[in-house]
């Protein structure tokens, strides 16, 4: 396993660089290998398409933790059935994804990182196959829009109800979420905002960048309404509770990195009994704290959970002023408690790096991001 890895880490290393290239390979060769494998896409890939090869990629990373591995795949697979994608059309992936590597390499690919490709892309396949195959739900849900709430101009509180069949969710967990209407076979992923429920209900906090053309966030926020039909992948992620747990909870949400905070909140409110829970909410300014409110009525009624506000950017702020990631020190240590961290990128590897120079476990910690780390 460990020569493994080490090829897999060594041939990657010759076409990181040059993604772009390994990308637009990979996709040519594809739908020329299959045509109709390009209906399975979005009219404008620009990214947008990419997240297959993407996934393929992020798994050969995780071949060192076998146990973690085989379930990421699995859920992976079940994901990927909302694509429409068969055994078949794994097997032409394989073919096209060795192309690819070898065309971006050049020189410097030799036989040994061939196999353990060949390798790697058998497991995968196989396992997300296997995923796929032993799911019962269907590969994705319609989904009707209830409530849209707009919050200043780039971020929008919506609840949707899953048709047909209940869906299945933990606290914690995202899923991938399509507007049909505005960009139909482009998904997004969103973490689920509120505890699984009998009405078969879910929350989404969506934030889309300034002025952004749009895409999947920009069309729920800004033109989505309720009545409108959306469609809901299989739920993935592991940032959910730990049952066997008894340590208190810190939870650390940056923006709309609330939502999956929010969803653990409300089911700790339902089974805690014995554990603090503390949330420190951070955004640039007060108008971005739009969930506070929320969250300080739950604290008006469950006397085990403290929330602590703060701004990054506003000086007048009332609250804790700085980076929420900085502020967390400031209250620590955090070494005996379970760690939920939720934000961007920057807010995530900020707060992870404070927690790990405050000699929290590892796998006390667990996290989600929006964008890559």
């Amino acid at each position: 396993m460990e020569n493994f890895a080490r090829l897999l880490k060594e041939s990657w290393a010759l076409v990181e660089e040059d993604r772009e290239r390994l990308s637009g390979h990979f996709y040519a060769r594809l739908f020329l290998l299959d045509p109709e494998l390009r209906k399975l896409f979005p009219v404008q890939m620009n990214g947008q398409g990419d997240r297959i090869l993407e996934a393929i990629v992020t798994a050969t990373q995780t071949v060192g933790d076998p146990e973690s591995f085989d379930e990421y795949l699995r859920a992976l697979g079940r994901d990927h059935r909302k694509y429409h994608v068969s055994a078949e059309h794994y097997a032409t992936m394989g073919v096209a994804l060795l192309d690819a590597l070898r065309s971006t390499a050049g020189d410097g690919w030799n036989l040994e990182y061939d196999q353990a490709w060949r390798e790697a892309y058998a497991s995968i396949s196989a396992r997300m196959l296997a995923g796929a195959e032993a799911d019962g739900n269907p590969p994705y849900w319609h989904a009707e829009v209830l409530t849209h709430e707009r919050h200043g101009p780039d971020t929008a509180v919506l609840t949707v109800r899953a048709l047909q069949h209940p869906l299945p969710w933990q606290a914690g967990q995202y899923v991938s979420v399509e507007v049909p209407r505005y960009h139909p076979r482009v998904w997004r992923t969103y973490s689920v905002a509120n505890a699984p429920n009998e009405e078969n209900v879910l929350e989404f906090h969506v934030r889309t960048p300034p002025g952004a053309a749009g895409w999947v966030s920009g069309a729920l926020v800004r033109r989505t309404k309720p009545g409108d039909l959306l469609r809901v992948a299989a739920p993935m992620g592991s940032m959910t509770l730990d049952p066997e747990s008894t340590r208190d909870v810190l939870c650390v949400a940056g923006g709309v990195g609330l939502a999956p905070i929010k969803a653990l909140v409300e089911e700790l409110t339902r089974v805690n009994r014995t554990r603090w829970v503390h949330v420190f909410y951070g955004a640039r300014r007060p108008d971005e704290l739009y969930g506070l409110a929320g969250l300080e009525d739950l604290v008006a009624t469950h006397p085990w959970l403290s929330v602590t506000p703060s701004c990054s950017e506003d000086p007048d702020f009332g609250g804790e002023l700085g980076d929420v990631s900085e502020v967390v020190t400031r209250y620590g240590p955090w070494t005996t408690h379970d760690c939920y961290v939720s934000g961007s990128a920057a807010m995530v590897r900020a707060t992870l790096r404070a927690l790990a120079a405050d000699d929290v476990p590892p796998d006390h910690i667990r996290y989600d991001t929006f964008g890559n780390l």
